[in-house]
């Protein structure tokens, strides 16, 4: 491990700490001050001041990269179940060493730093590395005395005005801790992927044996139901502390955005799940949660909550090749008109109400106005294209999803029209389910143009193992032609996005209620250059012996989507 020295201070500088200016906690103990280097300090007085082992038990993690640099991510915790949500850490700050290398065996140093990791944020770190160079791979780690981190990798992004090369792009959804386990983090690793968008449900707020599957839960949740900043805290770091989960973060930056069990299940802007039930602490619920989301995840200073806001959705760019715009449809949404669940609701139509809020409307519609990118990528949580359960002349949609809100569709769809973008994909999570489908414009003309592409990923663990079938039995596609593929196992979508050529591979593992699965490929599909739609290139067949099983109903379907405690 290289030192910090003058010379490294003097060349690189110190890059963002965690926020802001954060008051330290006071001690009336005559204890030592801590050293300046903090690689300098000895066991001996790092205990002295209660850190007596291995703080890093979270991981690291690196997110938002841009064409200079990215933000790098710790958060100290010596007992990361601790109930009362500190990682066992002392209420005072301690200084972090972070170092940027150039090589994997961390040996050329080109920035370092120390940043503080403060009580008040959760003994968290945030960095953001700057003045790098753009478009090549940069690993990290930080110490604290002689407690050194894992190693992460992280990667700049191509300079504004270059192409740079092929994007390997994985993106995930829905990681219920209790369900199963996280193999597919763990494989997702081992594809050494460029970027990683994670699209919500990142962590569940039920308390164990409340949210479970048939045959019962592999593994539990520590701690009640979610509503407190300590919850929350313990929640996340009953999370990051699973080995294959820190394996996924430290193999390439991440992307994150929430969607509802960050908080509470189908939440909406200032409402919670069950409005008919009070919930007179849910505004501070909401805060909580979102301080500690701050507090746990790879994210710039932009991101910053304050109080019940938190600003999340943001663009990301990669070079000329790939502007990704990453949403946020909870915290500006109106209220689901209906209920939560599948219905015919006039309120669907209403043109007054929104998914995204009116300024996150414009601001993704200016960003279509301004995008010169190859590729024009929506990160978002809920199904996009409409999805009709019903064979007749009712229409039948979820209303936690964009079919809620039909008019905000309406308004997007037109804007990435009439803006000219030359390839319009939204990537979506939420539906436990890998799906593909065609985007249109007027979902009730099938015969129309398709004006876009819906890639859906299945979930990491959530509802268990799942089961492979026949895309071609299921009711959806037969009632909805725009739909084109569907499958119920667990697992990731591992895209390769080039100038010509979007390659998405829905990438399955047969089970997941048993650690250590195999992973592969269910189905490979493809968006050309300025040909709107999903065109499958690769089915893998199914065991014979599930040949024989009946088609998958909507009910059934809906019933897997939609069943909470």
């Amino acid at each position: 491990m290289s030192k910090l020295n003058r010379r490294s201070f003097l060349v690189t500088g110190l890059a963002a700490g965690a926020t802001a200016a954060l008051p330290a906690a006071a001690s009336a103990d005559p204890l030592p001050a801590p050293a300046a280097d903090p690689s300098a300090e000895s066991a001996a007085t790092l205990a002295s001041r209660g850190l007596r082992s291995d703080p890093f038990t979270l991981g690291v993690a690196s997110g938002d990269p841009d064409h200079g640099g990215f933000v790098i991510w710790t958060r100290l915790a010596q007992q990361p179940l601790a109930e009362d949500g500190m990682g066992g850490m002392p209420q005072r700050p301690f200084p972090v060493l972070w170092q940027v290398y150039a090589d994997e065996r961390c040996r050329r140093v080109v920035r370092a730093g120390v940043a503080m990791a403060a009580p008040e944020w959760g003994h968290s770190v945030h960095v953001e590395v700057e003045n790098l160079s753009s478009d090549r791979e940069y690993w990290y780690r930080f110490r604290v005395g002689p407690y050194v981190s894992p190693v992460g990798r992280a990667r700049t992004a191509p300079h504004p005005l270059a192409y740079g090369g092929a994007l390997a792009m994985a993106f995930v959804s829905c990681a219920q801790y209790e369900h199963g386990f996280f193999t597919s983090y763990r494989r997702l690793a081992e594809e050494h992927p460029d970027l990683v968008l994670h699209l919500g449900d990142y962590q569940y707020e039920y308390t164990k044996n409340t949210y479970t599957i048939p045959g019962g839960n592999v593994r539990h949740h520590d701690g009640p139901e979610t509503e407190t900043l300590a919850n929350y805290r313990q929640r996340h770091a009953q999370y990051k502390a699973d080995p294959d989960l820190q394996a996924a973060h430290a193999a390439a930056p991440w992307l994150v955005v929430w969607d509802d069990h960050e908080i509470d299940n189908n939440w909406a802007d200032e409402v919670p799940e069950k409005p008919e039930i009070p919930q007179p602490n849910f505004l501070q619920r909401r805060e909580a949660a979102f301080r500690a989301y701050y507090e746990n995840m790879p994210l710039r200073r932009t991101s910053i909550p304050r109080g019940i806001d938190m600003q999340l959705y943001r663009r990301i760019r990669w070079g000329r090749m790939a502007t990704f715009h990453m949403l946020d449809t909870r915290q500006y949404r109106d209220d689901q008109g209906c209920g939560d669940g599948y219905r015919d609701c006039p309120a669907a139509v209403d043109p007054a109400r929104s998914i995204t809020g009116a300024e996150q409307e414009a601001w993704l519609l200016d960003g279509f106005r301004h995008s010169r990118a190859q590729w024009d990528i929506i990160g978002q949580q809920v199904f996009f294209a409409q999805r009709d359960n019903n064979a007749g002349p009712v229409k039948v949609t979820s209303q936690d999803a964009w079919d809620g809100y039909v008019a905000s569709r309406q308004r997007i769809t037109q804007g990435w029209i009439d803006a000219g973008v030359r390839n319009p994909v939204v990537l979506t999570g939420d539906v436990h389910a890998h799906w593909a489908s065609d985007l249109k414009l007027n979902y009730d003309d099938p015969t129309g143009p398709s004006v876009g592409s819906e890639l859906v990923a299945t979930s990491i663990s959530t509802g268990g193992n799942g089961a492979d079938s026949d895309p071609a039995k299921h009711a959806f596609l037969k009632i909805n032609p725009h739909l084109k593929f569907y499958n119920n196992q667990r697992g990731y979508v591992l895209t390769k996005i080039e100038k010509e050529l979007m390659t998405a591979d829905f990438r399955v593992v047969p089970q997941v209620q048993t650690p250590g699965a195999a992973v592969h490929t269910k189905a490979t599909f493809v968006v050309e250059d300025r040909v709107p739609g999903v065109q499958q290139t690769y089915l893998r067949p199914l065991d014979p012996s599930l040949r024989s099983l009946p088609d998958i109903t909507a009910e059934e379907t809906v019933r897997l989507e939609t069943e909470r405690p």
